[in-house]
């Protein structure tokens, strides 16, 4: 196993396997070929066929599309074939979040294969003993990755709430940090990547964040999404990463990009330039 191993991981799909899901002559999503089929129930909003999925709501608001798509789900939830729905608005976008026609439930946005937005917050200390990073062990009561190491914050970017807003929602729901703490993280940059998953697509934008913590400050999480929080050398958490699959998938691509950005993974490394290059993987 290695780093390069992770980030092939979460960019491997065929794109055989999946359908142009078009609204308006735009791309909106991608649906795997048997999902497809599901949405021929719908015959006045879905015109499906076998190169793309066209969807003709009646509406043609943001709102009124969105009340649409809403009413879809709630039947496909209801039937197993998508999952429980969970009430958080995302976005569907041909490219950027600003760029929405409508919004998903959360929980649904795999199954459409619509570019999914997050937030990821690397927690790191200096102390006389070197570089440490706090990490995360996600409860064992979470749909996704139960009991998996996890950055220290980590979370989805739903619709209707900003950059900013979200990161102290996320801080201070997941490590009790209050706004003044949480506002002095740092913009890094942005890890991309797609993967299939088995309800369908996760083209995925994580937003990644560094937060330098002082010596004292003890994450606490008050939503009852993480079950404990370990403070381990940066060479500690680099090694798991690289030699385990101990950490949830995506989060070992956000703390490759921060090993990277801080010299602890460096050019010498034969991998280093496909590393690099992969932690921004394209999006369809």
């Amino acid at each position: 196993m290695s780093f390069l191993d992770h980030i092939r991981a979460c960019n491997d799909w065929d794109p055989q396997g999946f359908v142009p899901w078009i609204l308006d002559g735009e791309r909106i999503g991608l649906l795997r070929r048997a999902f497809s089929e599901e949405l021929r129930r719908w015959p006045a909003q879905f015109d499906v066929t076998p190169e793309a999925v066209h969807w003709l709501p009646v509406a043609t608001d943001f709102a009124g599309r969105s009340a649409a798509l809403a009413e879809v789900s709630a039947v496909l939830a209801e039937q197993g074939v998508v999952d429980p729905l969970v009430g958080e608005a995302y976005p569907v976008t041909p490219g950027q979040r600003r760029q929405a026609r409508l919004v998903i439930d959360r929980a649904c946005a795999p199954s459409f294969g619509v570019r999914a937005f997050g937030q990821h917050l690397n927690g790191y200390v200096r102390s006389g003993e070197g570089l440490k990073l706090w990490i995360a062990r996600r409860a064992a009561s979470r749909r996704h990755y139960p009991r998996r190491l996890d950055n220290l914050v980590g979370g989805g970017l739903p619709w209707g709430l900003g950059l900013a807003e979200n990161l102290r929602k996320e801080c201070r729901e997941e490590a009790g940090m209050d706004a003044r703490l949480a506002d002095q993280a740092v913009a890094v940059g942005a890890v991309t990547y797609c993967r299939a998953s088995p309800r369908g697509l996760k083209p995925d934008v994580m937003y990644c964040y560094d937060l330098e913590l002082p010596e004292d400050f003890v994450p606490r999480c008050t939503d009852g999404e993480v079950e404990a929080f370990y403070l381990w050398p940066v060479e500690e958490v680099m090694a798991l990463v690289r030699d385990t699959d101990e950490l949830k998938l995506n989060c070992n691509l956000v703390i490759t990009d921060f090993v990277i950005r801080h010299g602890y993974l460096d050019p010498e490394d034969p991998e280093y330039l496909d590393i690099v290059q992969g932690l921004r993987g394209p999006l369809p």
